[in-house]
């Protein structure tokens, strides 16, 4: 008898304050185990078939070779299609305007429809969103997942556009953005990304399409349960400040919360399978006298419409001490995740401000970038660095900006700065 996975709810945190302080840090571990039951999915490929892309040909070419093997890793049952994407959204497969269900039979129809991946025509992202959106609309599914690939800058419409076109989607859809190449914009893929809780990447060169394709959609495949929610609740006179996701890579929620009264919001963390998430909470409270202690805000999880998951509720506490040793010690998941958002953060101003021109600058903010990567054990990260900068020192962050940096290495440093090292608890 097939399973959903159970979830737990852990919370690391300082529960100790000063005499009259008002802000409580946390760091809630989120966990998926032992589920077997494959969650009913549908899922649309968005493909850029916009005239870059046969320049190279090579672009062209890898891009319905992946979607081939996307469409091969489909399992029997799930809901799905193709849209290529120019100017304006073209639906290639099944081209009726509701999803095919994946079997053998339509897994070759598929693949077979691929030739009308073509290459012409600009790029108007928000059309490939909002095609995708009606498309996944159709389905029942509780997991619902886009594929984006995209080789240039969405220069055929406003940025009021997507930024509309996102704001529609979300909530609809979770979706993986990438960029092939490096005349895409960094900044475009990343907002797609982290507007519809997925992951943004990457693939420099056109011949990596394939396993990249793969590997997302092994991910999606493997996901159980569509829609979850964490929900907060935060008693009368205390509130929250931010929520963002820290591990596996930071993604600020903060301005995703919706009301569930009385007094709690729910933050959408999308759909999960068997693993783990780290999430940094900042409440504010009523400032209290020594001795005081109060619940700070309780932490659960809700599937869509609010109905409960199973797990224990986390409970964030503070206490106010006079012990200043107590009130002022770090708390060591706290610090590290800290520490792994101020990495993310100073990445992308030192890369702008190298952009700019200002080399001064961006010695400063790649050096802390090189401090925090080292000290953090963020080993990836501090390869990444280690392409763009010379390190002379990086306990210390001495670093000297390299004279010549190839630009996707450039990019693949921006774009993966949000990628975190897990604490070790």
């Amino acid at each position: 008898m097939s399973t959903e996975p159970v979830f737990g709810v852990d919370v690391y945190q300082n529960e100790f304050l000063h005499q009259g302080a008002d802000e409580v840090h946390a760091i809630v571990t989120v966990s998926a185990t032992g589920g077997d039951r494959a969650g009913e999915a549908a899922v649309v490929i968005m493909v850029d078939c916009s005239g870059s892309m046969n320049y190279p040909p090579s672009k062209m070419d890898g891009a319905r070779r992946a979607t081939e093997a996307a469409i091969d890793t489909l399992r029997d049952g799930t809901a799905f299609a193709v849209v290529a994407g120019t100017h304006r959204a073209r639906e290639v497969f099944p081209g009726t305007g509701r999803l095919a269900v994946a079997d053998a039979a339509t897994r070759r129809a598929a693949k077979a429809s691929l030739g009308g991946l073509t290459a012409t025509g600009g790029t108007a992202i928000s059309t490939w969103l909002l095609l995708a959106e009606r498309l996944l609309a159709t389905s029942t599914a509780p997991i619902r997942h886009g594929l984006l690939l995209t080789d240039g800058r969405n220069e055929h419409e406003e940025p009021e556009r997507l930024r509309e076109a996102l704001a529609r989607c979300a909530g609809h859809f979770t979706c993986d953005a990438r960029g092939v190449g490096t005349d895409w914009e960094v900044k475009e893929v990343t907002q797609i990304a982290g507007a519809l809780l997925g992951s943004a990447d990457i693939v420099a060169e056109p011949t990596g399409l394939t396993a990249d394709f793969t590997a997302m959609m092994e991910s999606v495949m493997g996901k159980e349960i569509g829609d979850v929610s964490l929900r907060l609740w935060t008693p009368l006179g205390a509130g929250v400040r931010f929520v963002k996701q820290v591990a596996p890579a930071v993604a600020d929620l903060t301005g995703r919360r919706t009301e569930a009264p009385p007094r709690a919001g729910d933050y959408p963390t999308g759909a999960w399978g068997a693993e783990s998430r780290d999430y940094h909470l900042a409440l504010h409270v009523p400032p209290c006298d020594v001795g005081q202690e109060m619940l700070a805000a309780r932490v659960s999880l809700v599937r869509a419409g609010g109905e409960p998951v199973a797990a224990r509720p986390g409970l964030i506490r503070a206490v106010w001490t006079s012990d200043m040793a107590a009130a002022t010690a770090l708390n060591p998941q706290v610090a590290h995740y800290t520490g792994q958002e101020e990495l993310a953060s100073v990445i992308q101003q030192g890369i702008d401000l190298r952009k700019r021109g200002d080399a001064r600058g961006a010695t400063a903010k790649l050096g802390r970038a090189v401090q925090l990567a080292h000290s953090s054990g963020n080993e990836q990260t501090s390869q990444l660095l280690a392409k763009v900068v010379d390190v002379e020192d990086a306990a210390r962050g001495t670093v000297r900006l390299k004279a010549k940096v190839a630009e996707a290495d450039e990019m693949t440093l921006e774009t993966r700065s949000t990628k975190t090292v897990r604490v070790k608890k």
